[in-house]
Parts: C-alpha cells; structure tokens; sequence
C-alpha cells in the first residue's frame, strides 16, 4: 500500500468508526509504526482534514447541530480534576476540550471528547499512569472548558452544578 492509499484508508476507518481510534490500532491495522501514523495525520491535517487527536485516540468531528456549546471558565486543583469532569458529564454534558491562556504561546487547547464514564476512566487512568501534568498546572488551576448538551436547560444546570462545587470562575 502506498502512503497515499493509507492515509485514505485511515481517513476511511475514522469516517467508519463509532469512537475514536489510537494511533497505535491504526498502525496495527495498517502494518506501520506508530510514527508513520502521527506522521500521516499531521499530512492530512495540513491538506484540511478535520481530524481530532483526542486522549482516546483520533476521531473526526461530529456534525450535531442540534447541540448548544458554551465556553466555561473554571479555577481548581488538580486534585479536582475528576470530579469536575464527572459533575459535567453526570448532568448530561459533554466535554470537548481544556484551554489555557498561556503568557509565551496564547491559547493553548486541549482535546478532550469526554461523554461517558468510560471516556473519563480512560482519561483519568492516562493522567495517572504517566508523569505529565494537566494544562492547569500552568495557569494557577485556571482554565477553559467548551462543553456541549442538548439544550440550554442543561449548560445552566451543569454550570450551577459546577458553582456548587466551588470549580466555576463567576469574577475576573
């Protein structure tokens, strides 16, 4: 197969796929490295392709419009971290992704694609199992959130929610 076919063939199993798909699944399907996979990705995403590099591996963007998004601003430990994210989740949101306004480089994003208990599990367990810190660390525990849910009714109950508990930054 050629690195052209493959990186078709890879633009094929995302469109497919139900949830997102690691590098490494890539690479074992298709018989490369992982290396050639990140390499073949970052290809596609200059020729426009909307591909998402998600905590559990790539995904393309899904086209709901019937999705209310709001940009949520949150201060916390990172002790807080999970609990934040299941407080979303559990009232019927989804987590797309962290920023950080970081003084050298400007915004800095995250992808997250959080929506289930599994998706954070997953993300918990990775943030856990390695020396890496999250983008909160950089900022005093500052940070943003995009979230998603069906309706307006839902953003204000998760952003109450997020008040309560003492996560959601009301004064600048």
């Amino acid at each position: 197969m050629s690195a052209k076919e493959r990186r078709k063939e890879i633009q094929n199993l995302l469109t497919a796929a139900e949830k997102p798909i690691t590098g490494s699944q890539l690479a074992k399907k298709l018989g490369v490295s992982r290396q050639v996979i990140v390499q073949d990705v970052a290809l596609l995403r200059a020729q426009g392709s909307e591909i998402l590099a998600t905590s559990q591996g790539y995904t393309l963007p899904q086209k709901s419009t019937k999705m209310v998004t709001k940009t949520i601003a949150c201060k916390h430990s990172g002790s807080d971290i999970r609990n934040e994210l299941e407080t979303i989740i559990k009232y019927g949101g989804r987590v797309k992704d962290v920023s950080i306004e970081h003084p050298l480089y400007g915004e800095l994003k995250g992808m997250l694609m959080i929506q289930s208990k599994d998706d954070l599990n997953a993300f918990i367990n990775k943030y856990q199992n390695n020396t890496v810190k999250p983008l909160l660390t950089l900022t005093e525990g500052v940070h943003l959130h995009t979230i998603e849910a069906l309706n307006q009714e839902v953003i204000n109950l998760i952003e109450t929610k997020l008040e309560e508990e003492g996560y959601l930054l009301t004064d600048y």
